[in-house]
């Protein structure tokens, strides 16, 4: 079975992050980028469903050529090789465009099995696996806490606020997960090592045939049109009881409509 799992690469949301005063922007530059968590998850699974079935797992990533360094990282994990897609006209693409790019990268790669985090930290858009079995013309087996694997059936519970759905398909297919589905592996001091020797390739858009004017800010179907920093934290109302406490209470809890 041949998997490719998708990696991103974004800003630490353990730290500031920051948009760009010129396009608005997620600002990457000034960021502390790392491996989005999610996709820890994936690769793990990935991982595991190779060596429960056999098989390849290939890392596909879209994004400037910093984001090398998560891609080594994410190797170092076990995953076979991986892929680049990098291209300057790509800066500032939105979901729809992101989507029309990986499709085209997976279509090189033709992979019986696509995971992904279902989500990232930095957008949280949760809409790109669907997009690409859209665009792909396969199943989308989304919001997966279990994956379960018999030949080429796939099976997953989807995980609800209700507790979960039983969804089956037929690869290939784009999976998407939570970080309730594993619990992800620390790379190895062997893993880091190898991780510098496996090959990583690179595709521009033109290696694609993807035009570059309908990708990235440009090419954008959506926009942050303004921003700003969030407020500092004001201080707290502190209420005197002097015989008319209950009262000054509930005048402030229905000036903050909680009554």
């Amino acid at each position: 079975m041949k998997i490719v799992v998708l990696v991103k690469q974004v800003p630490d949301s353990g730290a500031e992050r920051n948009l760009r005063n010129d396009d608005n922007t997620v600002d990457r530059g000034s960021a502390n980028n790392v491996i989005n968590e999610m996709d820890e998850y994936a690769i793990e699974e990935a991982l595991r469903i190779q060596e429960a079935h056999g098989g390849e797992v290939t890392l596909l990533t879209m994004g400037p050529e910093r984001a090398t360094e998560s891609i080594r990282k994410a190797l170092s994990m076990g995953p076979d090789n991986a892929v680049h897609v990098s291209d300057e006209a790509l800066r500032g693409s939105c979901a729809v465009a992101t989507s029309a790019v990986i499709a085209a990268a997976l279509r090189t790669l033709e992979p019986d099995l696509v995971i992904c985090g279902a989500e990232s930290t930095d957008a949280r858009g949760q809409v790109l696996p669907h997009m690409l079995a859209e665009r792909l013309g396969v199943a989308a087996l989304t919001g997966a806490r279990k994956l379960t694997i018999e030949g080429s059936q796939l099976t997953i519970e989807r995980q609800t606020e209700e507790g979960y759905e039983v969804v089956t398909a037929a690869t290939p297919a784009v999976v998407s997960v939570w970080d309730t589905i594993n619990d992800p592996r620390y790379p190895s001091f062997k893993g880091i090592m190898a991780a510098k020797k496996k090959p990583v390739s690179t595709l521009a858009l033109a290696d694609l045939s993807i035009d570059a004017s309908t990708v990235g800010v440009a090419g954008a179907t959506s926009a942050v049109v303004d921003h700003s920093k969030r407020p500092p934290r004001s201080g707290g109302v502190k209420v005197t009881d002097s015989g008319d406490g209950g009262t000054q209470l509930v005048a402030f809890l229905a000036t903050e409509k909680f009554v």
